[in-house]
């Protein structure tokens, strides 16, 4: 086992390498730069560039940035210049952790139960329930969603606020809208992995034996059903633990969303690699963890991955 983790942390650090350094010179093939204001006159604008650098060869900027990179430090924002990279993903990521952590815990209970409970009455009308409640999580766009979730509960019936992260109730409408994309997944694929197991020889051998119902079903069909879901966890977490523009947008939440696309729009090349990089070390992370999980819960994956 612990050669198997010690090959995923391996490769899950070159993964991490490689993106930080494709990144890094795609960003300097964008048009553009992020000192092109017109109101700029020239000698402001070298003088701006010599500041962070931009006025080295590509390749001694990018042997400094990746020196930084290992000691921590991702550098000054040009959109942000009193702030560094590290102070606004400080700032931002607990909002998008908060959020994605209660849109997870919402979306995966829900749809394991809603997938277990629609696959042990399949062709009835809880099924087609919860069937119709999947295809439409899974149909529906996320902005259509949290609008429709703030027209109702927010401005029609006056339930639950429909802006900003001040207290639990604020919380509600964006973990619902941010986690019912998941959930509805989440279903799907728990429904159609257990349908697929009950038909295996091993579930028809414990029925025949006498073993109950229940039993077979969390013992020995849930666990293998499971699988898929964990499948799918690694890039779901870290895509909703590191925040959703549309979402954080609609409910004004101040995550890391806002300036990802902020970063796109100014060229900001320094907040671009960080919030890059930040986010691409976490789905990395993300997917070593739910390949060593495969480990744990089936130990054929870990022998045969020796």
């Amino acid at each position: 086992m612990t050669k198997y983790v010690l090959k995923r942390i391996g490769i899950s650090l070159v993964t991490v390498f490689v993106l930080v350094s494709v990144v890094f010179f795609l960003a300097r093939l964008m048009p553009g730069g992020p000192f092109n204001d017109p109101k700029l006159s020239a000698t402001a604008r070298e003088n701006l560039n010599a500041y962070y650098g931009f006025d080295k060869p590509v390749l001694e900027q990018y042997l400094q940035y990746l020196n930084n990179l290992i000691h921590g430090n991702f550098g000054f924002s040009t959109k942000y210049p009193s702030r560094t990279v590290n102070d606004l993903l400080a700032g931002a990521f607990p909002y998008s952790a908060d959020l994605g952590v209660r849109a997870l815990c919402l979306a995966v209970s829900f749809g394991l139960v809603f997938g277990i409970i629609s696959a042990l009455n399949r062709g009835n009308q809880i099924d087609l329930l919860f069937v119709l409640v999947a295809v439409i999580g899974t149909s529906v766009p996320d902005f259509i969603m949290g609008a429709l979730l703030q027209h109702f509960f927010g401005v029609k019936w006056g339930l639950l606020p429909i802006a900003e992260y001040k207290g639990f109730s604020y919380t509600i409408l964006p973990s619902v809208g941010l986690g019912f994309y998941t959930m509805a997944s989440v279903s799907r694929i728990m429904r159609a992995s257990m349908l697929e197991v009950v038909q295996q020889d091993y579930i028809k051998t414990a029925r025949s034996k006498g073993i109950s119902r229940f039993r077979v079903t969390v013992k020995h069909q849930m666990r293998n059903a499971i699988m898929p879901v964990v499948t799918m966890m690694g890039p779901t977490v870290a895509a909703v633990l590191t925040g959703t523009f549309v979402i954080e947008s609609l409910f004004a939440i101040p995550g890391m969303g806002k300036y990802y696309v902020e970063s796109v729009q100014n060229n900001d090349y320094s907040l671009i690699l960080g919030m890059t990089a930040f986010y691409g070390a976490f789905l990395v992370f993300c997917n070593m963890i739910v390949d060593i999980l495969y480990g744990v819960i089936d130990p054929r994956i870990r022998i045969a991955g020796k």
